[in-house]
């Protein structure tokens, strides 16, 4: 089936009004990570409205979960294209976008301006024990789902040491993990039965003159702030922060987390733009705010412009940071729905591909354990000993330097988590009450 796969929508364009009251009511509520986020996304457009059916639905979300990027944005954006087609998937996609990145702009405006005063300090060193929490959280949650076989627990074992005995690049571990996927999964898919196929949704598949213009039109569109900065300013911050977050957007497999570390081994201990404990409060502030979690490359793109600004004023330098990192990370999500969207359901049915996926999920545990680590390493010490000889770069903690203090507020916020199954945002919240109180009581 060929022709122009808007005319599918064209009895739907009257429905954008509905549409945007919609997304700016979900992009206000999307607190709580992805798994939240997709749920509230079924409510408002499956249960709700019944704007799109449960099977469209799981297809979309079945599509979403392969591709790169925040998968609860390209999911919504996925959902805006089945309702109103482009129109309707740019609209959902950018409220869903907006108010979080709204937030994180104002609070990283006040994070450079007031985090040195004692009750800010206060405030994140509880956040800082909290996060520890929920990434630990995170990890679980997905080993228990990514490795089942051998082969995947082997692969998330190598994924760590390459990260944290020898600081390889992240997409070298990513690739890497793609082929010993597809590698080790070629018994399994001999021996395994095969899976009922779904139903896909019915879409007109575009010519390939009209699949090319678009793809065109979305490449030269994410890639024009930066060009306009190598026009105008060749050698400023912004083209580093626009080809950093470039590259992490077509490798981001596994959400937030799993990227934090390679954000940490570029942003931090490469180019200088925060330190390890502005990371951990920027993802605080993440956790904290409406929208998908991998906002907090926001913040990280907010203190690289504000410390390097020039010929700028230092707010500007952030303001402009900061929005060059949100454009080249989300742009991507965007064309890959707008072109690919008619597409997609075929890409389910390739085994190598979704072997390769699954040695991807499970190298993902491995960079959320190095995550972990890196984390209680730089919360729970204040001192820690580099290590770089030969092929080994690393870092290991002092024992004698840790803090009992963050030490008690990282298990409080376990217990929080794991026994009393409080929500992220709550312990995120009463972690930075704790640390204010604890501090106000001279405990730190």
């Amino acid at each position: 089936m060929t022709g122009n796969p808007e005319m599918q929508h064209a009895g739907k364009t009257q429905a954008l009004g509905p549409l945007a009251r919609r997304a700016l009511r979900i992009g206000l509520l999307s607190f709580g990570g992805p798994a939240a986020q997709i749920a509230l996304l079924h409510r408002e457009y499956v249960a709700d409205s019944k704007a799109v059916s449960e099977e469209r639905f799981l297809n979309a979300l079945n599509v979403c979960m392969i591709l790169p990027g925040p998968e609860a944005q390209q999911l919504a954006t996925y959902c805006g294209w089945i309702v109103a087609g482009t129109r309707g998937a740019i609209i959902s996609g950018l409220l869903f976008i907006l108010p979080g990145a709204l937030a994180m702009l104002a609070l990283s405006a006040l994070y450079v301006t007031h985090g040195e005063t004692p009750v800010v300090e206060s405030l994140f060193f509880g956040i800082k024990a909290g996060v520890l929490a929920i990434v630990l959280q995170a990890l679980l949650r997905l080993a228990g789902r990514a490795l089942i076989t051998a082969s995947a627990w082997g692969i998330a074992l190598c994924a760590f040491l390459a990260l944290y005995l020898f600081a390889l690049p992240f997409p070298l571990v990513i690739a890497a993990a793609a082929l010993a996927g597809t590698l080790f999964g070629r018994g399994r898919r001999r021996s395994a039965p095969a899976a009922p196929q779904e139903t896909p949704p019915a879409a007109a598949v575009p010519g390939w003159r009209q699949t090319a213009a678009r793809l065109a039109i979305g490449l030269g569109l994410w890639g024009a702030p930066a060009g306009l900065v190598l026009l105008l300013l060749p050698e400023h911050i912004l083209l580093d922060i626009a080809g950093f977050f470039s590259l992490m957007a077509v490798v981001s497999f596994g959400g937030a987390y799993a990227l934090l570390s390679y954000m940490a081994q570029v942003a931090v201990e490469t180019h200088g733009w925060l330190s390890a404990g502005q990371m951990l409060d920027g993802l605080g502030l993440a956790e904290t705010t409406p929208g998908p979690l991998i906002l907090v490359t926001q913040f990280v793109g907010f203190l690289g412009g504000y410390g390097q600004p020039a010929p700028f004023p230092p707010a500007i330098g952030g303001v402009l940071g900061a929005m060059m990192t949100t454009w080249v990370t989300f742009a991507p999500s965007f064309l890959a729905i707008l072109v690919g969207a008619p597409y997609m359901e075929r890409l389910r049915s390739i085994a190598w591909l979704s072997d390769a996926l699954s040695g991807i999920t499970a190298a993902v545990v491995g960079t959320i354990l190095n995550l972990s680590l890196w984390f209680a390493i730089n919360v729970l010490f204040t001192q820690t000993i580099p290590i770089d000889s030969g092929w080994l770069d690393t870092s290991l903690p002092v024992p004698a330097s840790l803090d009992p203090l963050a030490a008690i507020l990282a298990l409080l916020a376990g217990c929080l988590l794991f026994l009393l199954k409080r929500g992220v945002a709550e312990v995120v919240i009463l972690a930075a009450l704790a640390g204010i109180a604890a501090r106000a009581a001279g405990l730190g």
